[in-house]
């Protein structure tokens, strides 16, 4: 399918038309209704297929038609502010002689790859000269490679928390709560763009004028290792969640006991307050003795709050 003659003006900033002989690279980034027209007067694809593009619920999934296949893959990026974990889609149409591609601006990756056929002849020759099928890789092999650095701070966020965790003066309940949901995240994207990409690589064979077998290996494998890791992060975030939780157990169970040992200690001090505070002739109260030995009392009852505290605050009770 070609790209018919007429064109429609569209805003150079999110539509790019790439060509290379008879192949064309259409690189949509933020799709809006300007983008939806230009696709609909351009190409004839389904409709269902383009009201996909522009739905922000669709699961990862490949629509297979005589002349062009239709995919929409899904990769998670990584706030380093928020510590939270977002899904972005991207939709691709695989023709003979063409590819188009619907983004958000936040997958850099394309960006790079679409600036360096742009500026450079031979980079656009070589990977336009390949076939829609290469092509598609390529931005496939660049996606996962950047995410392999989200990869590498989420793994390094939990040897943090390892050291949190069994730290008795610090609390990791909410961090770990923060890096399991993060996990999961990335977890149930990456699983299904896997199995994806294993369905992906024998329907695009007829897209390809080189044998992809061996670049889609090397993209699997680089698939199954961040599946494995993320594996990995999840079985070590459940060993931290246990033992955060009996650990939690511990501290509580030691504040009870100190506050139980503090009680002890001051209730003979309590005692003889309660005692001094009546109006009963016993020696040093308020109707037999002193002033002075009145004060004394309330110094020395005084003095005991003041160390509670002092070993509380040391401690990191209060």
């Amino acid at each position: 399918m070609a790209l018919q003659s007429k064109k429609p003006s569209i805003k150079e900033s999110s539509i790019s038309v790439i060509k290379s002989g008879d192949f064309t690279w259409v690189d949509i980034v933020e799709p809006d209704a300007e983008a939806r027209k230009y696709l609909e007067q351009n190409f004839k694809f389904n409709s269902l297929d383009l009201d996909d593009c522009f739905s922000r619920r669709q699961l990862s999934k490949i629509d297979e038609y005589q002349p062009y296949l239709f995919v929409i893959f899904h990769l998670p990026t990584y706030d380093k502010t928020t510590r939270v974990s977002t899904i972005h889609q991207w939709s691709a149409f695989v023709g003979e002689n063409y590819l188009v591609t619907l983004r958000p601006e936040v997958l850099r990756s394309l960006d790079d790859l679409r600036q360096e056929v742009e500026f450079d002849e031979a980079a656009k020759n070589n990977y336009l000269g390949q076939g829609s099928a290469y092509l598609l890789y390529l931005m496939l092999d660049r996606a996962v490679d950047a995410y392999f650095p989200v990869l590498d701070k989420i793994m390094s966020l939990i040897d943090e928390v390892e050291d949190k965790v069994f730290d008795e003066e610090v609390e990791a309940a909410k961090e770990i709560s923060t890096l399991r949901r993060d996990v999961l995240t990335q977890r149930r994207v990456m699983f299904p763009e896997r199995a994806l990409l294993s369905e992906l690589e024998s329907k695009l064979k007829r897209f390809s004028k080189i044998n992809l077998s061996a670049y889609y290996g090397d993209l699997m494998d680089h698939m199954n290792k961040i599946c494995e890791t993320l594996d990995a992060g999840k079985d070590i975030i459940e060993v931290f969640k246990d033992a955060d939780y009996v650990l939690s157990g511990y501290r509580a169970n030691r504040i009870i006991r100190f506050m139980a040992i503090m009680f002890a200690i001051g209730l003979p001090f309590l005692v003889t307050a309660g005692l001094y505070s009546m109006r009963s002739a016993i020696p040093g109260s308020a109707a037999q003795g002193s002033v002075q030995t009145l004060v004394f009392l309330l110094l020395i009852i005084a003095a005991m709050v003041a160390l509670m505290f002092y070993l509380l605050r040391r401690m990191r009770l209060i």
